[in-house]
C-alpha cells in the first residue's frame, strides 16, 4: 500500500522538464549526423541514436499523459507556474528536433512530425506570451534563461521547414523567434545585473543563453543560404556566450544534480551544430575543430546526464513535491 501511495506521489509531481531530456538527445543525434556528413564516413550510430530520443520521447508523453488524466490539477498548475510553465514548450520543440532527426532517415515521418510541432508550438508560444502579458503574480526573479524555451522552439521550425517546402511558415516563425530572443535577453541581463542572483537549482539554465544566437545561426543559413553579416553576428553571438560560460565552469562543476542540468546539453548541441555549419560555409579548419571538440564534449556530458538521472530516479530524488 505504501509502494502504491509513492508511486501515486511521484507521478502527480512529475516534471513537465523531463522533456528537456529529448531535447538534449536529438541534439546530440543532429550533431552526430552533421559530423559524418561532413567527414565523409558513417558510424552507424544514427539509428541507434535516433531509437533511443524516440523511446525517450514515447516514455516521458505516456508518463505524462497519465499524469494529466489522473492528477489534470497538478498539470494545470505547471501550466499557472512561473518558472515550470516555459518548459511545455520543450514537449513541441522535442517534436521539431526529432522531425529534423528522421530527415536523413525517412521524410515520409519528418513531415507530420513537423507539422505537429509546428502547429502545437505555435500554440504554446501563445499562451506562454498570453500569460506573460496578463499576469498577477510574476516577478523579477521569476526570470531566468528557461525563458528563452519558447523563442528557441519558433527559430527551430525553418530548419526542417525549409526542405519541406513551407518557405513563408519559416520566415514568420524565425521572427517570432528574433523578436523575443532580443526582447528577454534585455529582461534577463537587467534581472542579472541589478536583482538578485539566479538560484543554485536553476544555475545551469544560463546555458540555454547560447541556444537563440546558435540555432537561429543554423536556421538563417537554411533560409537564406548565404553567410551574410547578420549570421555572422549569430553565430558569433553565440560562440562568445559559449566562452563566456566556459569561463564560469568551476561554479557548474560545484552544483549539486537538479534535473535542470539536461539544459547543458541542447545548447551545446546548437553552437556545436553551428560552427560545423561555419566550417562547411568557410572552409577553415577552425570551425571544424571547434565544432567536433565541442560534440565530444557533449556526448560525454548526455552520458554523465543519463546517468545521473538513472541514478536520481532510482533513489527517489525527483519527482518530489516542491520540486
Amino acid at each position: 500500500m505504501k509502494s502504491t501511495t509513492n508511486t501515486s506521489t511521484r507521478l502527480e509531481n512529475f516534471p513537465v522538464s523531463f522533456f528537456a531530456m529529448v531535447m538534449g538527445l536529438t541534439g546530440l543525434t543532429v550533431g552526430w549526423e552533421k559530423a559524418q556528413h561532413i567527414l565523409g564516413v558513417d558510424l552507424h550510430i544514427n539509428t541507434l541514436l535516433v531509437g533511443l530520443a524516440v523511446c525517450v520521447f514515447v516514455g516521458l508523453a505516456l508518463i505524462y499523459s497519465t499524469k494529466l488524466i489522473r492528477y489534470r490539477q497538478s498539470v494545470l498548475q505547471e501550466l499557472r507556474h512561473p518558472v515550470k510553465l516555459i518548459f511545455f514548450p520543450s514537449i513541441s520543440i522535442s517534436m521539431l528536433l526529432l522531425s529534423i532527426c528522421f530527415m536523413p532517415i525517412n521524410m515520409a515521418i519528418t513531415h507530420p512530425l513537423w507539422l505537429i510541432g509546428t502547429a502545437l508550438h505555435l500554440m504554446f508560444t501563445l499562451y506562454v506570451v498570453g500569460v506573460w502579458m496578463h499576469h498577477e503574480h510574476f516577478e523579477i526573479h521569476h526570470m531566468n534563461p528557461a525563458w528563452f524555451i519558447p523563442a528557441v522552439g519558433n527559430v527551430l521550425v525553418p530548419v526542417a521547414g525549409m526542405q519541406l517546402g513551407y518557405s513563408e511558415v519559416s520566415w514568420f516563425f524565425f521572427s517570432i523567434g528574433m523578436l523575443f530572443w532580443i526582447v528577454l535577453m534585455t529582461i534577463l541581463f537587467n534581472r542579472v545585473l541589478f536583482h538578485n542572483p539566479i538560484e543554485q537549482r536553476l544555475l545551469s539554465t544560463l546555458f540555454i543563453l547560447i541556444a537563440p544566437p546558435a540555432v537561429g545561426f543554423i536556421a538563417y543559413m537554411r533560409l537564406t543560404g548565404e553567410l551574410d553579416a547578420f549570421a555572422r553576428i549569430l553565430y558569433y553571438g553565440g560562440l562568445f556566450l559559449t566562452l563566456l560560460l566556459f569561463t564560469q565552469v568551476r561554479r557548474f562543476l560545484k552544483l549539486e544534480f537538479f534535473l535542470s542540468w539536461w539544459a547543458y546539453s541542447f545548447p551545446l548541441a546548437a553552437i556545436s551544430i553551428a560552427s560545423m555549419v561555419m566550417f562547411e560555409q568557410t572552409k577553415m579548419p577552425l570551425y571544424l575543430w571547434i565544432g567536433g571538440g565541442l560534440l565530444l564534449l557533449l556526448t560525454g556530458i548526455v552520458s554523465l546526464l543519463l546517468t545521473r538521472t538513472v541514478i536520481a530516479v532510482k533513489r527517489q530524488g525527483i519527482c518530489l513535491p516542491g520540486h
